[in-house]
């Protein structure tokens, strides 16, 4: 097997020089770089998918980030993404940001800097100046990063306002709501259709509403001081299932029973929801559907070329579970 000292004795450079040409890191004049790469081809001393980086200037490389690899929904959309990249002979690396933007920004350069072909990407922190910095194929998906990118949602709006429709529907007659991250587009959307569907009834009140920042034990917390205050709410719309699992522990911990004294609703469709006891009623999104999209739409601009921006907004769907029941 070659190695790098028979790439630079071949070229009749130093190994240093080979390395510079390999990641693409400093200053080689084109001559030089014309005999590493004939080198390198040559002794075949690289793998294949990192030779076409270099050679054909494709690494069939694409990476999803993600902002919490613990919330269910993620894994369920990375299988998604996987699947594709796989199908059309593409590598995957999955990135776990922590809604961190400094280490967001960490696996940005560091991913183009290797190369990568195109980005998928779930981020509530990333500015319109890194955005500018990056110049291969990306797709935002669960929330609108940018409008210089293309992006696949769901319609968070109307599918909130039909969360809360379906709790009137069943006898509701006080319902509060467990809010995501204020800075998160898609939970301002579901914020904005609960608000439209409650806030000119006679009963609202601004107290109904609690932020759960998308986390189990948040959402947890801020209901049972919901509860607690406002004994009278009889349900509760969360902006995703995570806090409708936190919902649920909370009223279990209040020997408020589920649906008798109050119903549940979160939204997202992932597949902890049935199995929690009682199983909660949920807005569901097609999240295979949505990570193989923006899989297949990165993918495309990558071997066709950067179409214009497109924005695809699939439906949301009611699933009934337990949670939920039609009060006598």
């Amino acid at each position: 097997m070659a190695t790098i000292r028979d790439v630079a004795k071949l070229a009749d450079v130093s190994t240093a020089t080979v390395s510079r040409v390999i990641n693409r890191n400093g200053y080689v004049n084109a001559e030089t770089k014309r005999r590493v790469t004939e080198a390198i081809e040559q002794l075949n001393y690289v793998p294949n998918d990192v030779a076409r980086s270099l050679f054909k200037g494709r690494s069939k490389m694409i990476a999803l980030f993600v902002p919490d690899i613990t919330n269910p929904f993620f894994p369920e959309l990375a299988r998604a993404v996987e699947d594709v990249a796989n199908q059309r002979d593409y590598t995957f690396v999955l990135c776990n940001t922590d809604n961190d933007p400094v280490k967001e920004s960490a696996y940005l350069n560091a991913l183009q800097q290797k190369s990568a072909d195109g980005f998928v990407i779930v981020s509530s922190s990333i500015s319109e100046e890194q955005l500018e910095e990056i110049n291969v194929p990306m797709v935002a998906v669960d929330r609108i990063t940018g409008r210089s990118i293309s992006s696949v949602t769901v319609n968070n709006y109307s599918g909130s306002r039909q969360a809360v429709q379906h709790l009137k529907s069943i006898g509701c007659k006080r319902i509060a709501h467990i809010s995501g991250p204020e800075h998160t587009d898609n939970a301002v959307l579901r914020l904005r259709g609960y608000l439209d569907e409650v806030m000119y009834e006679d009963w609202f009140n601004s107290n109904y509403i609690a932020v759960g920042e998308y986390n189990f034990d948040t959402a947890r917390e801020a209901a049972i001081e919901l509860l607690r205050d406002c004994p009278e709410v009889d349900g509760v719309f969360a902006g995703n299932d995570l806090m409708g699992a936190g919902v649920l522990n909370a009223a279990a911990a209040l020997g408020r029973r589920v649906p008798d004294d109050l119903s549940v609703i979160g939204f997202d469709g992932i597949s902890i929801g049935k199995t929690l006891t009682p199983t909660l009623t949920t807005m569901v999104q097609p999240i295979y559907e949505i990570g193989a999209k923006a899989a297949d739409m990165v993918i495309t601009q990558i071997e066709n070329g950067a179409p214009a921006i497109t924005s695809e907004e699939l439906p949301v769907q009611l699933m009934e579970r337990q949670s939920s029941r039609r009060k006598e």
